[in-house]
């Protein structure tokens, strides 16, 4: 199987070429990323436990999918295809805001990533792909941000970052 290669960038988001993921991620290199955001009628994001298996942040809560933009995929075509990996569902995404952050991880890794992140509508059941989620469930923003103070070490770096920093960016209710 090919690695799948990930966009470098510089800070303002410009590709400035392509490199192994695993590479990249061992040498904290800049690279473009995407985090999507489901909700439901209720105002209920969808939330995922990544699997057990997964190279980093195993076993940890995020935000419905995220991954990395392949060379000449939109923002959107990429959350599209992922959430349809991840989830077993497509829907509507739309663009909110971008951020960069850097995360090391306990196997010597390092997220350091140029974040786009998407918010889309969705009422259904998904049909996840075990081998990249292990769990699923619907929670209020209020609820997640509340569960966050308790058990931080529950979620992922990433999804902290964007609750920390960002989460008017994706509180549709306000």
């Amino acid at each position: 199987m090919i690695e799948e290669q990930v966009i470098l960038v510089n800070e303002n988001d410009e590709q400035i070429g392509l490199m192994g993921k695993m590479e990249a991620h061992e040498k904290a290199l800049l690279h473009r990323a995407f985090s999507v955001f489901i909700f439901n009628d209720n105002n209920e994001l969808m939330i995922q436990q990544r699997a057990m298996h997964k190279y980093h942040s195993p076993g940890l809560w995020t935000n419905t999918c995220c991954s990395h933009q392949r060379a000449g995929e939109s923002n959107i075509e990429a959350g599209k295809r992922r959430l349809q990996e991840e989830m077993g569902f497509v829907t509507d995404l739309t663009e909110s805001i971008s951020f960069i952050y850097k995360a090391p991880f306990d196997n010597g890794l390092t997220e350091h990533e140029y974040d786009h992140i998407m918010i889309g509508h969705f009422n259904e059941l998904p049909n996840i792909n075990p081998d990249e989620v292990a769990a699923w469930k619907w929670m209020s923003l209020d609820a997640v941000k509340a569960d966050m103070k308790t058990q931080p070490d529950i979620y992922t770096a990433w999804f902290k970052i964007i609750f920390e920093k960002f989460y008017k960016h994706i509180n549709i209710t306000e």
